[in-house]
């Protein structure tokens, strides 16, 4: 498939510097969502990040993608910080960025062809964008950025009428037409059924693998995991439990990732209060 924009540049690298995030509203909690955590992600590398809910996947990832601003340490795109840099390159990095969490957030009176090649707007003019949105531009390369989830037939049905599963295919099939260079996944495959979640994961990883994208995912289902990445890390209460070649995950490093701890609440949601006012939780890097 043809990425168009910036499909030639290796994705960037991602490093994560003793960062540590404590949410606004939740200073009462026994610990941080995120504790020290060190992780390094070279450019094109794939690497997926299991562990039990609470874990901090969602917090690592919303950090990684500049989301959400840790309160110590730091992160680094290809050896930036997007925290410490002007405006317009902050744009630049955004670019090369995206984030798909758990939950699509897809306008549900808008058609699938629209939404799914919503994944282009940031590779395209203001009036450009806009057309799009009124117009599909290029419904052919829509229909084929949901063909190997099994969509194409859904083309121009409303994103309301689509099952959760479905939702989460079309969210999917964005990134294949992003222009980005790093993408970070959370549990893309949680709604999926085993068949169309191997499925999936295979396009994922073969369209990362073909464009020199950068790919990171987390994951519950922790057979395929490791099936099907190289490297793995683990996190529990906010801190990296391992960090290792997905072949030399041990049994043991396992039970101990998923050992009984006290339930630990969900993250907050970002709302838009939070992305507008808070200086913790700002827009993305705006």
């Amino acid at each position: 498939m043809n990425r168009g924009v910036n499909s030639g540049r290796p994705g960037p690298s991602l490093r994560l510097e003793r960062v540590s995030v404590r949410y606004p509203g939740a200073q009462s909690a026994p610990r941080p969502a995120l504790q020290q955590v060190d992780l390094q992600i070279g450019s094109g590398e794939h690497v997926v990040v299991v562990g039990p809910s609470g874990a901090g996947k969602t917090t690592l990832l919303q950090v990684a993608a500049g989301a959400l601003r840790a309160q110590h340490g730091r992160v680094l795109l290809d050896g930036e910080d997007p925290w410490s840099i002007g405006a317009a390159r902050r744009r630049q990095l955004r670019g090369r960025l995206f984030l798909a969490p758990q939950v699509p957030p897809l306008p549900p009176r808008q058609r699938v062809v629209t939404a799914v090649l919503a994944g282009r707007l940031p590779a395209m003019s203001l009036a450009a964008s806009l057309r799009s949105l009124l117009v599909p531009l290029d419904i052919a390369r829509a229909s084929a950025a949901l063909a190997p989830f099994d969509l194409s037939d859904r083309l121009f049905d409303r994103v309301d009428r689509l099952s959760g599963g479905e939702r989460q295919r079309v969210s999917l099939a964005r990134a294949l037409l992003a222009p980005a260079r790093l993408w970070l996944l959370d549990e893309p495959l949680s709604s999926l059924d085993p068949v169309r979640a191997a499925r999936a994961l295979q396009t994922l990883r073969e369209q990362a693998s073909l464009h020199g994208i950068t790919l990171v995912v987390s994951m519950h289902q922790v057979e395929l995991a490791l099936a099907n990445f190289p490297r793995a890390v683990g996190l529990r209460d906010g801190t990296v439990s391992f960090d290792a070649p997905s072949s030399q995950v041990s049994p043991e490093q396992l039970r101990w990732l998923y050992a009984h701890t006290p339930p630990v609440p969900p993250p907050p949601e970002l709302g838009p209060e939070d992305l507008a006012g808070s200086a913790a939780v700002p827009m993305m890097w705006r």
